[in-house]
């Protein structure tokens, strides 16, 4: 089985939850495999308790779909669609050119429920965003990838943050080639490229 957590940024691997190498390419299929995929993120499982600055793998009961928030606790089917449609947000921003990035990325941070937050690093003071207490887990994700994309940008690697040009993948990547003209998310799709153009070349 798959793991989900490929670099650790819930901005990529959240968004790489839709492979369209697959037969299916919803890779959340259901309440279990978002719970997987929380967990293996290090987010809490349970809905509606605490902002998600805590929790680990090691949060929420192993429990199946068919339990849901009606008990007030694990997170159920309408987290599921909620959550689908912050991957589809970052989608949006990952797919827009990079001189629209910025632009998109705003217009989804403004119906955000994210607050500010100062948290000390060092003795230093650095502003974050973090969900509200009682925050969804959907909401909860939303503003962790959003926090991510922004420290993307400050790094400097704005521009290196792509999908993969191997049509039909759209799995997102952060370049660090020294080059920085990497174009596919894995060695993969690099080699699927090239055979389809050297087949294309010997028609």
């Amino acid at each position: 089985m798959r793991q989900f957590i490929e670099t650790g940024l819930v901005a990529v691997d959240l968004a790489n939850t839709w492979d369209e190498y697959l037969d299916d390419p919803e890779r959340l299929p259901d309440v279990a495999e978002l719970r997987r995929f929380c967990r293996e993120l290090g987010e809490p499982v349970e809905d509606g308790h605490g902002s998600g600055d805590e929790g680990g793998p090691e949060d929420g009961p192993e429990d199946g779909p068919e339990d849901g928030p009606e008990d007030g606790h694990g997170i159920g089917e309408e987290d599921l669609r909620q959550v689908r449609e912050v991957r589809a947000r970052l989608r949006a921003v990952l797919a827009a050119e990079p001189g629209d990035r910025a632009r998109v990325l705003a217009e989804w941070v403004a119906g955000l429920p994210a607050r500010a937050a100062v948290a000390e690093a060092g003795g230093v003071p650095r502003l974050r965003l973090v969900a509200p207490p009682g925050a969804t887990a959907a909401a909860r994700l939303a503003v962790r990838a959003v926090t991510e994309l922004l420290e993307v940008a400050a790094s400097g690697d704005w521009d290196r943050l792509r999908q993969c040009a191997a049509t039909p993948c759209t799995d997102a990547f952060i370049d660090r080639s020294r080059p920085g003209k990497r174009q596919f998310c894995s060695t993969r799709c690099a080699n699927r490229a090239h055979a389809q153009a050297s087949r294309a070349r010997h028609r």
